[in-house]
């Protein structure tokens, strides 16, 4: 599976133009399967995209969650030739009150922090973690919930910022992340995070699922058709 989810990383990005020669990215690293698996293949992948980037990863820390093993992440990392900073953020600290902790605000506030590193260290592009299934789940929870037809784009630049936001693993799903995360033995030191347990994204996840019948080839069909609108 290292071989399938490497040449599907170096597809996405020679078809989507994600990496450019000169560019400098910041992979944001949760410590999650998804995120330590993107570090690794965007590294494993030089030699086929002949390019030349600059790889390093940023971890936002938090005050509600430590489950992250950072000495095995930075490990990983170092052998993969990726540089580590971890970032200290107070998520649940900046909640106005009477507000409660969910998905949204945390992701909010971990990308602007994760805005301001690059920013302030010259990167020009910043990894996310995103998979296949991740773009399927949110273009239906945009049409159920916003009446929206739209996803997670795999290349979005932003207009405020010199930076872009790319997503190297769009065309991997996430059943090919965990194999390769167990084949590589980094899946054990993966962390989750406590407040996604019961998210409307894993209730998404489970329909989507159903009326499929799970089969790879029937996500791939709506995959290419939710990119159609981007």
């Amino acid at each position: 599976m290292e071989a399938m989810v490497k040449k599907l990383v170096t597809k996405a990005v020679l078809e989507r133009n994600l990496i450019e020669d000169g560019d400098r990215v910041l992979i944001a690293v949760s410590g999650g399967k998804d995120s330590t698996i993107m570090a690794w293949a965007l590294s494993a992948a030089r030699p086929a995209l002949k390019r030349d980037y600059y790889l390093a990863a940023a971890h936002i820390s938090s005050d509600f969650c430590a489950c992250c093993k950072k000495a095995e992440l930075a490990k990983n990392l170092a052998e993969w030739g990726v540089s580590f900073t971890d970032i200290f953020t107070p998520i649940i600290k900046r909640l106005k009150p009477g507000r409660k902790m969910n998905c949204y605000w945390c992701s909010t506030q971990r990308r602007v922090e994760l805005l301001k590193y690059a920013v302030e260290n010259n990167f020009n592009k910043i990894a996310l973690g995103h998979h296949l299934d991740d773009v399927i789940e949110t273009f239906f929870m945009n049409m159920t919930e916003k009446g929206e037809s739209s996803t997670m784009p795999l290349l979005l630049k932003y207009q405020k910022y010199p930076v872009s936001l790319i997503r190297p693993l769009g065309y991997v799903e996430e059943r090919q992340i965990i194999t390769c995360a167990e084949e590589k033995g980094v899946l054990k030191a993966a962390c989750t995070c406590p407040f996604g347990v019961n998210s409307n994204r894993r209730i998404m996840k489970r329909r989507i699922a159903d009326f499929t019948g799970d089969s790879s080839a029937v996500k791939r069909r709506i995959f290419k058709a939710v990119m159609g609108l981007s």
